[in-house]
């Protein structure tokens, strides 16, 4: 990875921590709920999605020299609380019952299953509140990036996916099934981020758009592949969550249906789509570029 995109996603990593260490809420008559909102969204996440976002933005030729918009940095925000949401409500006992999560308990087994429930609630209702706080456009595309984050992550999107996925444990699903899941769960939201940070500076055209959704579902899918990946070659420590408990679980991966080798050989295949499509792009797509080979091209 080159020192560029270090400086890039460190730059807007720490941005984006401030920005949430902000907009949480503190206190109230309900200590531990918020107690337990902070704890899973503060610390040690990578903020992959925030950093799509402004990289969106910077495709659109108005983030310059770290200067982003309000506009910008309420999506970068919406998109990781609600990237939060999912997390705590994927973990619980009632889905995937993982204990892990960014190298610290999950939060339902510190703060207990219902207020882990409840703090995933509050979560996604706050990330569409940052949309509503967005002063730097017009209310109609307020609007339109509130319905790119409502499909990205709903009945059509992301809980779609956690469906799919359920429905698959303890089955044996072919390829075609495990990419649509992965696509919803995973991948909408990916897309979603980017999309919305070119949308977030007023400037973006329709082409490009949908050139940037379609880096997005694919550098998405490459992510899963990835971790599916990684949950066998990787270890507790270093992922900061559960090794091997897609295999526990006795569900489909890329790995279990084609093995590592051709995993790995897909991997590749989606990085270089995802180049291919930002090849009507000049050096403003440099981030974009620069994200995807950071997340396929780290060793295993």
């Amino acid at each position: 990875m080159s020192s560029g995109i270090d400086t890039f996603l460190e730059h807007y990593r720490n941005r984006t921590n401030l920005l949430l260490e902000n907009c949480l809420p503190v206190g109230g008559p309900n200590p531990q709920l918020m107690e337990a909102i902070r704890y899973a969204t503060l610390g040690s996440g990578k903020r992959i999605r925030p950093c799509l976002v402004y990289a969106g933005a910077s495709v659109a030729k108005c983030l310059v020299d770290g200067n982003a918009s309000n506009a910008s940095d309420k999506v970068a925000c919406a998109v990781e609380l609600l990237h939060t949401y999912s997390l705590i409500h994927d973990d619980l006992p009632s889905m995937d019952d993982d204990e892990l999560r960014r190298g610290k308990p999950t939060c339902h087994k510190a703060f207990g299953e219902a207020t882990a429930i409840l703090a995933g609630d509050g979560l996604q209702a706050l990330a569409f509140e940052q949309l509503t706080l967005i002063e730097d456009l017009p209310p109609n595309l307020v609007v339109l990036l509130s319905k790119h984050l409502a499909q990205a992550s709903g009945v059509a999107g992301m809980v779609l996916g956690q469906a799919m996925d359920l429905d698959a444990t303890n089955k044996l699903v072919d390829i075609t099934y495990l990419e649509t899941m992965h696509r919803r769960k995973t991948a909408d939201l990916i897309a979603a981020s980017v999309v919305m940070g070119a949308l977030s500076t007023g400037h973006a055209s329709e082409d490009n758009l949908q050139a940037l959704h379609s880096y997005g579902v694919t550098i998405g899918l490459a992510f899963q592949v990835r971790d599916d990946i990684l949950d066998v070659l990787s270890d507790t420590e270093t992922l900061g969550k559960q090794a091997g408990a897609d295999i526990k679980l006795n569900k489909s991966t890329y790995t279990s249906l084609l093995g590592v080798e051709r995993s790995k050989a897909i991997l590749n295949d989606l990085l270089q789509q995802s180049l291919q499509v930002l090849d009507g792009f000049g050096d403003e797509a440099k981030q974009l570029r620069g994200i995807a080979h950071y997340i396929v091209d780290q060793d295993f």
